[in-house]
Formats: structure tokens, C-alpha cells, sequence
């Protein structure tokens, strides 16, 4: 996770505008998250595409929203291996045993 946030940094750093603000990245988020649903709704939903409309997949959806994730977090100096390893811990502890688990041979 720290190799993509430093990549991204370099990419965003050879710019003057730099970052966007915390506001402006959390509606760039919005829209990003917008597109993603939009390809789920094509893909596995009753909307189908128009003819028209440009083939875009899931795939390149879910890079836009980890770039402009992994963005946002550099603009605000958070770790987001940290982030990740803190989310990681309350579902092992907190909800450890929220969900039914797949049973293991010799259980």
C-alpha cells in the first residue's frame, strides 16, 4: 500500500495545483463511485447498455476510486497500510464472530 500512495504522490507532485481539496476529492470520490455502480448496474442489473455508451468495466471503475482513494489520503497525510491494518484488527476482534464461518476439514 505504501508503494501506491508513494506512486501516486510522485504522479500528483510534478503538478502546481497538486492535490484537490478534502471537499472537491470527496466529490470526485461521489462521482467515481457513481461510474463503479452504474458498470454494476450494466453488468449485473435490469439496465442494461445503450449501443452508445462507452465499454468501460468494473475493473477500470474500482482503479479510478483507488487512485482517487489513495489521493485523498496523501492529501490529508494518512497511512492507509495503517488505516488497513486498524480496520483488519476490529474485524478479527469486534466481529470475529459475527458471520458464519466455512468449516475447516478435520472440524
Amino acid at each position: 500500500m505504501t508503494q501506491l500512495q508513494e506512486e501516486v504522490n510522485t504522479y500528483i507532485s510534478q503538478f502546481k495545483e497538486g492535490y484537490f481539496s478534502p471537499l472537491a476529492m470527496l466529490a470526485r470520490m461521489t462521482e467515481e463511485l457513481g461510474e463503479l455502480a452504474r458498470e454494476v448496474n450494466h453488468y449485473y442489473g435490469e439496465k442494461p447498455k445503450k449501443a452508445s455508451e462507452k465499454e468501460n468495466t468494473i475493473e477500470e471503475e474500482l482503479g479510478d476510486m483507488l487512485f482517487v482513494l489513495i489521493c485523498f489520503a496523501n492529501s490529508l497525510n494518512i497511512d492507509l497500510e495503517e488505516s488497513h491494518n486498524r480496520v483488519m484488527e476490529k474485524f478479527n476482534t469486534r466481529d470475529k464472530n459475527r458471520w458464519t464461518r466455512i468449516e475447516t476439514e478435520g472440524e
